[in-house]
């Protein structure tokens, strides 16, 4: 299929005929996988797409709408750009473990791996250790590409072994190794030290603005460095994160500079996100305000905080969650392309 989504709509036949196939096969993925779960004493829960805040990630970005009252009076909803303010909340009710595929909404986001609409495979796992999600995330990788009658992940020509142990490496490994940056030395002090960073990455020919932030730099040396080395010929998890870059997970009990957070790679693409969740309410306020400063530093807006959520997190269990891009995990198992070659129905453009 060589056309682009603008110069045929999905809904033409001879288009429709060439992305069945990946369709076909998203099917059959979404079922095996609801089977593991089930399999495993999980229970299957949707939450609700509008919220009051859509989350408080300094770079994402949400659709808004109002709200009104029979007597007409307005307030601002937004749509999730993730279930998991809800998750939580189930958790904190009483739900040990749970799962879900909740459409998600993301603005500003349209290509090859991204869609303003996509489906978010959440799970999450009450008094469990977030290192059982990286043995979770390997059986449901050879489990998405039995279900795809593949023996491969691919994506633009790049082969995962879904079969084969999943390469565990350090952010802070990471840097040394493809990067030749000392990231734990920047860490050293109360805050990042920014200059220490941008020193290490101008050596290696990475770019610096003179108004960039320590976080500005560590996520250019991540697309620059990392990110194209990371996910070939086997699927990597890249873990302990920086703690402040990780705004909703807890500290590592063995390096309170970073912690237990990690990302699933495979085939060069990000596929998953993953917390040792932080159920610290003050320090949960705290992040998310940080967030939002920076936000509305960068973008000009912030979102509100949902207060109900942090209630909630202050009766939450330990727990241990993940978010995986189920239709970039449906590509990789298929071959596609595109994102919209395995969207039902892609959001229409003007």
């Amino acid at each position: 299929m060589t056309d682009t989504f603008q110069e045929r709509p999905w809904w033409h036949p001879d288009k429709h005929a060439d992305r069945r196939p990946f369709l076909l096969a998203r099917g059959r993925i979404k079922a095996a996988l609801r089977g593991w779960f089930e399999d495993r004493g999980f229970v299957e829960i949707e939450t609700s797409a509008l919220q009051l805040s859509p989350g408080n990630e300094a770079h994402l970005h949400a659709f808004s709408t109002e709200w009104r009252t029979e007597g007409g009076d307005a307030s601002r909803l937004y749509l999730h750009t993730s279930p998991e303010f809800a998750c939580k909340k189930l958790l904190a009710a009483g739900e040990r473990r749970i799962f879900t595929f909740a459409p998600v909404y993301r603005n500003r986001e349209r290509g090859t791996l991204h869609h303003p609409e996509f489906t978010m495979l959440e799970w999450y796992r009450a008094g469990e250790p977030y290192e059982i999600l990286m043995r979770d995330c390997a059986e449901l990788l050879a489990l998405a590409a039995a279900a795809a009658e593949t023996d491969l992940l691919t994506f633009r020509d790049e082969p995962v072994d879904p079969s084969a142990s999943l390469e565990r490496l350090t952010v802070a490994e990471a840097f040394r190794r493809h990067a030749r940056i000392d990231l734990l030395a920047t860490l050293s002090t109360p805050e990042p030290d920014r200059d220490g960073l941008a020193e290490q990455a101008l050596a290696v020919g990475v770019r610096v603005a003179s108004d960039d932030t320590w976080s500005d730099i560590f996520s250019r040396v991540i697309v620059d460095c990392i990110e194209p080395r990371i996910g070939r010929g086997q699927a990597t998890i890249l873990m302990e994160y920086p703690t402040v870059e990780a705004a909703l997970a807890r500290p590592s009990p063995n390096d309170p500079r970073v912690a237990e957070r990690f990302e699933l790679y495979a085939c060069g693409v990000e596929l998953a996100n993953a917390f040792g969740e932080l159920t610290d309410p003050v320090e949960q306020r705290r992040r998310f305000e940080a967030e939002m400063t920076e936000k509305q530093r960068v973008y000009g807006e912030r979102y509100p905080i949902d207060e109900d959520f942090l209630a909630a997190l202050a009766a939450m269990p330990p727990a241990s969650g993940i978010a995986l891009g189920f239709d970039r995990l449906v590509m990789l198992a298929t071959g596609a392309r595109t994102i919209e070659q395995v969207l039902w129905t892609p959001v229409a453009v003007s």
